[in-house]
């Protein structure tokens, strides 16, 4: 059995104002969840270890994160949020830059106007991670896929990371402009991908494996096994699945794959990616 870290979960206390996007169509996961919820599904799963990202924008939050990785030994890296748009951004991150298990930031840029990621003081804010080593989590819906490509094309030295591939449509089964995203930002040799989130994008009651397949087979086609990390996208998975099924789920994908890239994807390129 090779090592496996999952490249992508959440922990909060929850809170119906600030979390007011889990709504009532996501019941069960209205609560907390904090790492002993984690841990045994880790365990169970043969993880070793998880690297938190963040909910919501505060740099409370990402503290929260910080603090919670302090005392939990198998969180081995932290994914937290910062203004990237202050003007200050540079000393934001110099006040930071001692936390040893933050790796990198991300927005919630889905919720955003598409030409976000256009706007300079974010560009800015981009520019100013590379000097700190930070990586960026690219949070988008597939519509958003062109500004994406122009955001990496323009800092090649900057390491990205696609979370959820892109949130296709995965319920409606429409592929077609989600594809030509795809192909296009995976070109770019600074460009990773999450194999993450995507029961949620499925019909959540009746989703099968193979609904997931032809999107599967898009992102293994352009990324290939060296550019691909899994990530369970736990609590969110709970309103569509359990652990073990999504876990499963990619086991099954990748069953024939030789077993150095079944490692590749369970745990090397997140290792290397995140410098875990």
């Amino acid at each position: 059995m090779s090592k496996r870290v999952d490249s992508h979960q959440h922990f909060w206390k929850f809170d119906p104002v600030r979390d007011s996007w889990i709504d009532e169509t996501m019941q069960n996961i209205q609560r907390d969840f904090l790492p002993e919820d984690l841990q045994p599904l880790l365990k169970e799963n043969q993880f070793e270890g998880c690297v938190a990202v963040q909910a919501s924008q505060s740099e409370e939050e990402t503290q929260f994160l910080l603090d919670l990785a302090s005392k939990n030994d198998f969180i081995k890296g932290v994914v937290g949020w910062i203004d990237l748009r202050n003007e200050n951004i540079e000393e934001r991150l110099q006040f930071f830059s001692d936390q040893k298990k933050l790796k990198g930031f991300r927005h919630v840029v889905q919720g955003e106007p598409d030409d976000f990621m256009d706007g300079e003081e974010f560009r800015r804010g981009i520019k100013a991670l590379k000097p700190f080593n930070y990586t960026y989590d690219i949070l988008i819906f597939h519509r958003q896929l062109p500004a994406a490509i122009r955001l990496v094309k323009d800092f090649p030295n900057q390491k990205f990371v696609i979370d959820h591939i892109a949130k296709p449509d995965i319920k409606s089964g429409s592929i077609d402009s989600w594809k030509k995203g795809i192909e296009e930002i995976a070109k770019y040799d600074n460009v990773w991908c999450k194999i993450s989130g995507m029961v949620t994008e499925a019909d959540w009651k009746n989703w099968k494996q193979e609904d997931l397949k032809p999107y599967l087979d898009i992102v293994f086609e352009n990324f290939s096994a060296d550019k691909l990390m899994y990530g369970s996208d736990w609590p969110v998975l709970n309103v569509a699945s359990d652990y073990h099924e999504v876990v499963k789920t990619l086991e099954d994908y990748i069953s024939k794959f030789s077993i150095e890239d079944q490692n590749k994807i369970w745990f090397e390129n997140a290792k290397e990616f995140y410098k875990l």
